[in-house]
């Protein structure tokens, strides 16, 4: 599968021929001040939770692209507030079967709510698979105990995680985590972008290829096949 990393937790998956946004933060990302906006296509825009890091662009991007928006029960009634009426909203626990693929929507231990104080649900994380196909996607959290279930829905062909600790996980527990999640391919997300978060990357690499595993840290803008 084609991915393009947009910087953050800001990425998009060919999947199947069909375009899958997630988490869209470019806009006030300084790193991310090469990527155009107005050029990227989706079909879909899933958001994992309602931090400004994770759906500042996402009212933008919905209007620009016409995709249907996927996340919590509560950002879709944010979303519909704001005019984005094609949201399709999930809860923990839940799947449902997409025109491309299943999309189930899973536990993160996070918090979610804008910076006014507007509450947009509990933060997920999403599995998304089809017959030939599956990968999860944690969004924001803490290394879980909830993670050991999701083997439980099939073997991943790769996971994105987060790993720059102070808000998320860090190295060590997302190595942890792809211990119970049974993945030895990582696209590693959520660093750098903030002081609190800068990783050293050689170190990360190395830690995870001591632990017979793979971490990809993508260059923002460019495409990799995992």
């Amino acid at each position: 599968m084609n991915i393009t990393y947009y910087g953050h937790s800001c990425f998009l998956v060919e999947f199947s021929g069909t375009k899958l946004l997630f988490d869209p933060f470019i806009t006030p990302n300084d790193l991310a001040k090469d990527i155009d906006v107005s050029a990227i296509e989706a079909d879909y825009i899933l958001l994992s939770h309602g931090h400004a890091d994770h759906v500042a662009d996402a009212i933008q991007l919905a209007k620009q692209t016409g995709a249907k928006v996927v996340s919590n029960y509560e950002i879709i009634q944010w979303l519909g507030r704001e005019g984005i009426e094609n949201g399709h909203p999930m809860n923990h626990g839940g799947a449902f079967n997409f025109d491309f693929g299943k999309v189930r929507y899973v536990n993160a231990v996070h918090s979610s709510a804008l910076d006014d104080g507007t509450y947009l649900g509990n933060p997920g994380g999403f599995i998304v698979s089809n017959n030939q196909h599956r990968f999860y996607y944690a969004g924001d959290t803490a290394l879980t105990m909830d993670m050991q279930l999701i083997p439980r829905y099939g073997k991943l062909d790769f996971a994105i995680l987060p790993i720059g600790d102070n808000f998320t996980m860090g190295i060590d527990d997302a190595i942890t985590a792809s211990d119970f999640i049974q993945c030895n391919k990582v696209l590693g997300v959520h660093y750098d972008t903030f002081g609190y978060i800068k990783i050293d990357h050689q170190d990360a690499t190395e830690k995870f290829k001591q632990a017979g595993k793979e971490l990809v840290l993508a260059e923002i803008g460019s495409t990799v096949d995992l």
